[in-house]
């Protein structure tokens, strides 16, 4: 059986480089630069100090593209370098600012920073010290104090006068960023030909900002003094594309991860980053030039806007423009120190449609990308055409309508449908209802002819077309726009044709990025986003099930809609406006229990925030949920909430819901079972529009039926959705010092976390925002006793306190036994003694299994003497067994779990005791019968100890104890009509209080669960699997890796039956569920 590759992001290992310089290659010394003997006067000879011995020199080298092998390496001819070829590379072969900087660095990451001082240089320092204040978010103020305490302090360091001067030093590292004056009607940016014009020449404003008398009755513009420089009216900062991209490059740290895409094999098929899916491969065999050199850069663009000043009321709105380089592996792709920030729009209006202006920069930055540009890769130690593609780009649905030019505001919002929807103005509601989803299925399938449970029609038509780029520049070809806030859209508009090819009157504009030469032949350009998306419908399911006054999309207005339709008559309003309450509508006793059991979930620890206290018991409403608070409702709760508040019908639809939106944001993905998941997603939609009014389908509820092809192109929606934009849009917020000139504050901040980024890539023993531990440190410790154990390697991390405790002779010898159980190396004496055992007793097997399973342990001493020569250190230490001594934890992190015993729990927010383990079982169907049955037992349960035995201060092994709930019986587990899984604890098993339980696991078995208690029967708890953090599945041949992770159910179409007979009317003669809202129930969760 082929096993998985698990790795985080600091232990995978990078594949091996096998391809070298091809044969004859002439290693090149100088590319263009000046002979030695006419060097300039600022270019600086090097003396012979190795970048082993000082990182910091090796650092300000690969800052400046100082690309020179060192003194002494020999070359294809086989002539040595000489020391005096070590001069600046020919990016800086005369006198810049850049070469000067050069010379001014260099001495310092050589000198120390005090006589006598060898670990620290006056540069080592000042990075260092610098770190710490961008980390730690020291004010300016306070470095300067800082720096004067250091100076007085120590009167022979060389120190910076003041932090100004530090911070100048530092900035000599980094890649300056661009002030592009704008016109404030956003019309056109003051550039090339444009540069020194003074006013706008679209709406003829001035480009400089006007001051205003304030006080006065009327506001008199005051004219600019001759002396003083006019302040621009508008300005973007722009940070250049090409020198940070191949910085990239220039780096030996994070060259390598720069062809991860193409080094690192996909075995088994399954999308795990965006390189598996279609549209990065039909791009690699549309252009085969670009995708032949790896290293050539995949990007993807993404924008949204946000308050800097977090003052809701407020309105402010500034747009930063991110790039993300999906060259680099998992671990580091979506990480925001792999972002980079293009452009910051200023505010205070959003650009909207106006966006391509800014975007002007950019744009022709990607062409001469497209060309190529000469970029020193410090991998190979060579130049070669750097080229750089944009895949697609990123945003929430309004944001997608800026970038692409599609208008999401209109009947036909949907850009993938494009004028092949047919939304339905609701006449009551005044909105477009989007349902027609049954046009998805196959012809032959009953639902298309069905009209009264629908919109009254019959379906016949086929899927929309699906544009090309192509297609859509056809639809554009007669489209002219003229940007800026105080312009129209002018073109010569068509009526819409019977096949809709020629219609341009819902497009805004022609995108800009179809500058670009390749974007046309993309097949996919603009994502939609699933963060939202998410957060729309489970904010249309929750809102409407409750009956919400305000959000629910079960008003009067929807049933005057269902009237004027014609459809469902017995929801229609009487004349008084009064309406019967529909099935999917909860009674008070059911919100009751809905509501309870969301208040009661505890969450494992960084899980998600605590949504009970959006819960509002007394008036039976939800408050302020948030986007991830949707992500965890819409997947995992939905179904635990309604299964005993809803009917079967209505609940089974919200499952399926639910379980589609959990397999669609898997990190390993089965293309072979996308088909049947987009005919899951079509046939919950078309069960949904059986069930809640037109009004519900809003085009969020739309947009769903495109996600799986969008799956399709794309790869994992972690790559592709909003959640890592919107937490770095928080980090660009946390910059914003200067409320005034909160733009230029946020240019600052990044552009000093960015020369710390790369600084801290040279920094050892230092905590960085690239090394720093995770939330879930489970990193062994470096000095263990497990050094050099091939059989117990160190697993895992301990923390909080640590005991030392005697162990019982009972619990030694059950835990002693669980790691000979679980040890492959003593499998074989298993095995041999209970041959032995069958061969010299006539007892059935079963109770064979059960005679060896208590005795083996000593049996496998008297196997394995101290004075044995034929076996291993390990083996005879693990025979002897463990010391009665041993160490207790409150808190064990291993497999990218956190874990807490029960005890450490109590008084915390949070659960981290819940465990599963599922176990190979060896089971008989009587006392007589001989033939064994193994299979696959799922165990769960709850930690009370954490343990490690010490054996002979040789190795050591961490366990879990455990009580276990009964899953061998109903008592213990059962699954519901939804296929979730409740366990009982009211009869544990395996507590360990006789010899024969097996209250122990191993460490490295668990896997962590949370348990969601039943309002209804109380002493069940429903099961929630939890996905690790930081762990990266690389894949294995035919395997279903994401079961693996997670044992979550599935898609179960079957579960939601024929729904034919669906009874619209909510039956108030059913007996309600009760909640126990008495709050003196003892239950450790």
């Amino acid at each position: 059986m082929r096993v998985s590759i698990y790795a985080n992001k600091r232990g995978c290992i990078r594949p091996p480089v096998d391809k070298a310089f091809s044969p004859g290659y002439t290693l090149w010394l100088r590319h263009g630069e000046k002979p030695a003997d006419e060097r300039s006067t600022c270019t600086p000879i090097l003396d012979k100090v190795t970048t082993e011995e000082n990182p910091y020199l090796q650092m300000v080298q690969e800052a400046f593209n100082f690309t020179m092998p060192p003194g002494g390496e020999e070359t294809t001819t086989g002539d040595p370098v000489e020391d005096d070829d070590l001069e600046l590379p020919y990016l800086y072969d005369g006198p810049s600012r850049e070469a000067q900087d050069f010379t001014d660095l260099l001495p310092d990451g050589a000198e120390e920073l005090y006589l006598g001082c060898s670990k620290y240089s006056k540069l080592s320092f000042l990075v260092k010290l610098y770190h710490i204040k961008c980390m730690c978010g020291v004010s300016d103020k306070a470095m300067s104090m800082i720096l004067d305490l250091l100076r007085d302090a120590f009167e022979q360091a060389k120190l910076p006068s003041t932090f100004y001067e530090a911070k100048k030093t530092i900035r000599k590292l980094g890649i300056e960023y661009k002030k592009v004056d704008a016109c404030p009607n956003d019309c056109m940016l003051y550039r090339g030909d444009d540069e020194d014009a003074t006013k706008c020449k679209q709406c003829g404003t001035s480009r400089w900002k006007q001051k205003i008398r304030k006080g006065s009755v009327t506001k008199l513009k005051i004219p600019v003094k001759k002396n003083e420089k006019p302040l621009p009216a508008k300005t973007i900062h722009y940070f250049s594309l090409i020198p940070r991209l191949q910085q990239l490059f220039m780096c030996s740290k994070t060259s390598t991860d720069m062809v991860w895409h193409k080094e690192s094999d996909n075995n088994d098929g399954y999308l795990r980053h965006p390189r598996d899916a279609e549209a990065w491969k039909e791009f690699d065999a549309k252009y085969p030039c670009f995708s032949n050199d790896p290293r050539n850069v995949r990007l993807a663009l993404a924008s949204d806007g946000f308050n800097p000043f977090g003052n809701m009321s407020t309105k402010y709105s500034i747009w930063p423009v991110i790039l993300i380089p999906y060259n680099l592996p998992p671990w580091l792709c979506m990480k925001q120190t792999s972002f980079i920030l293009s452009m910051i729009i200023p505010g205070p209006k959003m650009p909207g449609n106006d966006i391509d202006v800014y975007l002007e920069p950019l744009v022709d930055e990607l062409k001469q990308l497209w060309d190529g540009v000469e970029t020193y890769d410090a991998n190979k130690r060579t130049t070669f055409n750097m080229r750089a593609a944009l895949m697609w780009t990123i945003s929430d649905f309004p944001g997608l309508g800026n970038l692409s030019g599609w208008n999401t505001y209109s009947g036909l919002a949907c850009p993938n449908c494009n004028v092949d929807a047919k939304p339905q103005r609701l006449t009551f509601s005044r909105k477009w209802c989007y349902m027609g989803h049954r046009r998805f299925l196959p012809q032959s399938h009953k639902y298309r002819l069905d009209r009264s449970r629908f919109d009254g029609q019959a379906e016949s038509r086929n899927p929309p077309k699906k544009y090309s780029g192509t297609d859509i520049l056809q639809q554009q070809c007669n489209m002219q726009v003229t940007f800026g806030k105080n312009s129209t859209l002018t073109a010569k508009r068509r009526r819409i044709s019977e096949d809709g090819d020629q219609d341009d009157s819902y497009w805004k504009k022609r995108s800009v990025f179809f500058e670009l030469p390749y974007w046309k032949d993309h097949m996919l350009r603009h994502n939609l986003d699933v963060m939202h998306i998410e957060k729309n419908i489970c904010d249309n399911v929750v809102f409407t099930i409750l009956n919400d006054s305000v959000k629910s999309k079960d008003n009067l207005k929807a049933r005057k809609d269902l009237q004027s339709m014609g459809i469902r008559p017995e929801l229609w309003p009487d004349e008084g406006g009064k309406y019967p309450s529909a099935i999917f509508t909860m009674s008070n006793p059911q919100k009751d229990v809905f509501l309870k059991t969301l208040q009661n979930v505890i969450f494992p620890d960084g899980y998600s925030r605590n949504i009970a206290r959006c819960v509002d018991i007394r008036q039976r409403k939800l408050y302020g949920l948030k986007s991830h608070d949707c992500h965890i409702l819409i997947e995992q709760l939905l179904p635990i909430l309604v299964k005993n508040a809803l009917p079967s019908p209505v609940s089974n639809v919200i499952a399926n819901l639910s379980s589609f939106f959990r397999e669609l944001c898997g990190k390993a993905i089965n293309p072979m079972q996308l088909g049947a998941l987009q005919n899951h997603v079509v046939q919950t939609l078309c069960q949904m529009e059986m069930i809640f009014p037109p009004s519900f389908f809003t085009v969020m509820v739309h947009l769903t039926v495109h996600l799986v092809d969008e799956l399709k192109l794309g790869g994992p929606v972690q790559y592709r959705w909003m959640y890592p934009i919107e937490r770095y849009l928080g980090r660009l917020k946390q910059y914003v010092r200067n409320r005034a000139q909160a733009e230029g504050s946020i240019a600052e901040g990044y552009l000093s976390e960015e020369i710390l980024t790369f600084c801290s890539r040279y920094l050892d023993n230092t905590e960085t925002r690239i090394n720093r531990p995770a939330r879930v440190d489970d990193r062994p410790v470096e000095i263990t006793n497990n050094a050099g154990c091939t059989m117990f390697p160190e697993i895992g991390k301990a923390s909080g306190a640590v005991s030392h405790f005697a162990l019982t002779p009972m619990e030694r010898d059950q835990a002693h036994r669980h790691v000979l159980v679980n040890c492959e190396a003593v499998a074989p004496f298993i095995e041999s003694e209970t041959k032995r055992k069958l061969r010299d007793q006539t007892r059935s097997h079963s109770k064979i299994d059960r005679v060896v399973h208590t005795e083996f342990s000593r049996r496998f001493k008297r196997e394995v003497p101290m004075d044995s020569t034929v076996h291993s250190k390990e083996m005879k230490m693990l025979a002897c067994g463990p010391m009665l001594q041993a160490r207790r934890f409150g808190a064990y992190n291993v497999n990218g779990y956190k874990f807490r015993t029960i005890t450490k729990e109590d008084g915390l927010k949070t659960q981290n005791s819940g465990v599963y383990v599922s176990s190979n079982t060896r089971s008989y169907a009587s006392m007589r019968d001989n033939r064994v049955a193994v299979g696959i037992v799922p165990y769960y349960g709850k930690i009370v100890d954490i343990i490690e035995l010490n054996y002979s201060c040789h190795f050591t092994v961490v366990l879990f104890k455990c009580i276990w709930a009964d899953t061998t019986t109903s008592r213990g587990i059962k699954e519901d009509h939804l296929g979730l899984t409740s366990v009982s604890f009211a009869r544990p098993i395996h507590t360990g209080d006789r010899e024969e339980d097996e209250p122990y696991i191993l460490a490295s078995e668990a896997q962590l669960v949370y348990y969601v208690r039943d309002e209804v029967e109380q002493e069940w708890s429903v099961v929630v699997h939890v996905k690790p953090r930081d762990l990266y599945d690389m894949g294995g041949e035919n395997e279903d890796v994401e079961a693996a992770f997670s044992p979550q159910p599935g898609l179960n179409m079957s579960a939601a039956g024929d729904i034919s007979d669906l009874q619209l009317i909510r039956n108030d003669d059913i007996e309600d569920p009760v909640a126990d809202v008495s709050d003196n129930i003892d239950y450790v969760p």
